[in-house]
Formats: C-alpha cells, structure tokens, sequence
C-alpha cells in the first residue's frame, strides 16, 4: 500500500478518549471516533462510539473529555466494536495525531494489521518547525482549520474523540494542500522527506 499515491488513497483518522491513569491499573478507552477523507470523496464516514469500561473514570481524564458513568452506562464493550472498527480502518491508511494510544488500544485486537499509520504530530513538525505548539488544537488553530472540523463536527469540541478525529484528517488534507503532495506517494507521509516539501510548497 506504501506504494500507492496519496491521491490514490483512503485515510481513516481515528482518535480514543481514555479513562486515565489509576494506581496500579492500566487506561482504558471509553470514547472511540473516525473520519475519512480521500482526495476524490472528501470527508466522509464520520463515526463515534462510548465505550463501556469497568474502570473509574479519573477526576483529571473527566475534567478533560467531560465523560461521565452515565455516558458509558449502555455503551458496548471495545471488543464489540470491532466489525466497525474493521469496516473502517481495514485497507486504509490510519491517521492519528500522536498516535501512541490509538496504537495501543488497537492492540486488544491481536494481528488487526491496521496501518500503514500517519501520525499528524509528526507531519506537523516536520511541516511547519518553526512553530513552538504542535498540539493538535494549537496547529489547527494557527492554520485557522477548526472552522472547518466545527463544519463536518458541529456541536462537538476539543477532546471528544470525533471532533479530535475529524481535526486530525482536516489538518492532513491541508498539509497534502499546502505542499502539493497528491502525486506523491504515500511513504512521504510516513516518512516525510521535508526538503522536498518545501521546494514543492505554494
């Protein structure tokens, strides 16, 4: 797939919110989002689910995602959501803003061959080094996206995983805009070559 060129290509941004870290137990997932996009069919597929958890939610993950036990009382299980999450993800290429907790909650479905994976932190930093805040609110902000993520989104903001998701696959639309990267292949967002963005930016 790697081979591939981006204009050929199907992303899925997926973003999870988490329960946050206890003492002496492991995080857990209680809120799931995707969004696709591809450069014929723009944004599409948007997609959310609560997740249920036996763990507590902790007071610092609440303050954040604002998720509560009521939210999650008739939410299914992570493993549940698989047939969505396959429908999804499968043949595309993933997209995550950090994506070290999408990886590692993917990981409770062993051998899901998911990716190859774009990580927009990554691009963002290699885009743009210039800028001190790289986080996926402040980038989109600079580049004065979220208009358009409140578009595919509304009533939703920062740290619901839909939003977050769909903020992801805004920014990267505009990093392959930005750059003119729609003939190039797919491996120049996994791993940018940024001398040649730049002799090819607007």
């Amino acid at each position: 797939m790697t081979r591939t060129v981006i204009r050929e290509t199907i992303f899925t941004a997926i973003d999870f919110e988490s329960a946050g870290t206890a003492s002496g137990k492991t995080d857990a997932p209680v809120q799931v989002g995707t969004t696709s996009w591809s450069l014929d069919d723009g944004i599409s597929d948007t997609w959310t689910s609560y997740i249920h958890t036996d763990q507590d939610i902790t007071w610092s993950a609440q303050k954040v995602h604002g998720i509560t036990r009521d939210d999650l009382k008739d939410a299914p299980k992570l493993m549940l959501l698989w047939p969505h999450l396959k429908r999804r993800l499968a043949s595309r290429a993933v997209v995550a803003h950090g994506h070290g907790t999408e990886k590692r909650f993917l990981n409770a479905f062993p051998g899901h061959g998911f990716g190859p994976w774009i990580d927009t932190l990554q691009l963002s930093r290699a885009a743009w080094p210039e800028i001190s805040d790289h986080s996926l609110g402040a980038i989109c902000q600079t580049h004065n996206l979220h208009h358009s993520v409140g578009k595919i989104v509304p009533d939703r903001t920062w740290h619901d995983a839909l939003y977050d998701a769909a903020a992801s696959i805004v920014l990267l639309e505009h990093i392959i805009n930005t750059f003119e990267l729609h003939h190039s292949p797919l491996s120049s967002l996994i791993s940018p070559d940024t001398s040649a963005w730049h002799r090819l930016r607007r």
